[in-house]
């Protein structure tokens, strides 16, 4: 069986693109939920009232998601083309400048499009960064390189919570900027992958993002490769980010929303750890994915099931579920070996996106169902479709373990 013991395997798995792709994570995560945890403050200091906080700052969240969308093409198709390392570069680039000037922020027009912009920076940074350390890690390791990504890179979350408790939102918004601005010198020392630059030697197109949609084969894996990531976003977008709604809802007084995220994301960072390892452990990304995906059906179970009792419990609870949604960086590596090296960036890039933006069809769909049903049923239906969605996709995926990856699409 292969291991990590040896030296080699060790300096590449701590190599620099792999450390560069981590701290990119890091910022991008703590700027992607800079805005959520930002929001009611930073929208109140510009003399908005509690109504207009509330439907000014769905606009507002609506155009960053927007601008995610976007990005995850417009980077995949860049990364295909031009190189996965001038994605880093450009995207870290984009969302710095635009976090930065958030800072600055005066009115609800100009913070809107300053999210749109940092959104479409966004998207770049952990399809890419996937993408590229995918092709330069030997087969054997890559999904624990991924693992070391994501799981140090969600701490981000973690940073942005506590980074807001101790200074105001303009300083926040510096900060995540600062630190994006510093990375950039460390990017320049990142190698090229060594398969894109074969491939871009070659004769052929790369990023033709609408083959996707015209070749019924490659819809369909695309489709599964989003259909496993369900899960995650329901449990962050939902379960946590309505924490407080579910709590009220279950009788349990004093449960913050920021909180539910908090734990949710402590969890996350050593789920993602540890479902590299399994992955490893197990040679196989589908069992590992769908370990993680049971125990997320059953965690969920117990958080819709009326036993907790207190907030502790659900914290507690909450915790359990992001280790449990913790194999995103499984599936972003699964989704960058399903394809060629002519469209890796594309698919792996705007799959980790189009995951992120599900939420907006989820959300409306939950807030809809709970006049009708209540906070705790609409949350089941919701997961019951995406959880169905889930495993079916996994059920029919090829298995990707140690696949080669130097092949382009068609051959």
């Amino acid at each position: 069986m292969t291991t990590i013991s040896t030296s080699a395997n060790r300096n590449l798995l701590f190599s620099a693109p792999v450390i560069v792709a981590t701290l990119g994570y890091f910022i991008d995560v703590y700027d992607l939920l800079l805005f959520n945890i930002v929001r009611v403050p930073s929208l109140k200091s510009l003399g908005l009232s509690d109504a207009q906080v509330s439907l000014s700052g769905a606009y507002i969240y609506n155009w960053q998601q927007a601008g995610l969308l976007i990005g995850g093409f417009l980077w995949g198709v860049l990364g295909d083309r031009l190189g996965r390392k001038s994605v880093l570069f450009a995207s870290i680039l984009t969302y710095s400048i635009a976090n930065i000037l958030c800072g600055f922020a005066q009115d609800v027009e100009t913070y809107s499009m300053l999210r749109f912009a940092a959104g479409i920076g966004l998207a770049g940074e952990l399809g890419a960064g996937i993408t590229l350390i995918a092709e330069i890690l030997p087969k054997e390791i890559r999904g624990l390189g991924a693992a070391v990504v994501a799981g140090v890179g969600l701490a981000g979350a973690i940073a942005a919570y506590f980074t807001v408790s101790l200074t105001d939102w303009r300083n926040a918004y510096f900060i995540g900027g600062g630190m994006g601005i510093v990375l950039l010198a460390l990017r320049l020392r990142v190698l090229e992958s060594h398969l894109f630059t074969r491939a871009a030697g070659q004769k052929g197109s790369r990023g033709q993002w609408w083959t996707l949609l015209t070749r019924r084969d490659r819809l369909i894996r695309y489709l599964r490769c989003m259909g496993i990531a369900l899960p995650t976003y329901l449990v962050i977008g939902i379960y946590a980010t309505f924490g407080n709604e579910i709590a009220d809802a279950l009788g349990i007084a004093g449960v913050a929303a920021a909180s539910c995220v908090l734990y949710t994301y402590v969890g996350i960072v050593s789920g993602d750890l540890f479902s590299g390892m399994l992955s490893h452990w197990l040679r196989s990304r589908k069992k590992a994915i769908g370990a993680m995906m049971g125990t997320t059906l059953l965690v969920t179970a117990v958080l819709l099931s009326g036993r907790l009792q207190t907030a502790a419990q659900l914290y507690a609870c909450y915790a359990v579920l992001g280790f449990s949604i913790g194999y995103i960086a499984m599936f972003l590596t699964t989704t960058a070996e399903q394809f060629g090296t002519d469209l890796r960036a594309t698919v792996t890039t705007s799959v980790a996106n189009n995951v992120r933006a599900t939420v907006l069809i989820t959300l409306p769909a939950f807030q809809f169902l709970k006049p009708y049903t209540g906070t705790i049923q609409a949350a089941a239906l919701i997961g019951a479709a995406c959880f169905a969605v889930a495993f079916a996709s996994l059920l029919k995926m090829e298995e990707t373990f140690g696949k080669n990856l130097d092949f382009r699409e068609g051959e």
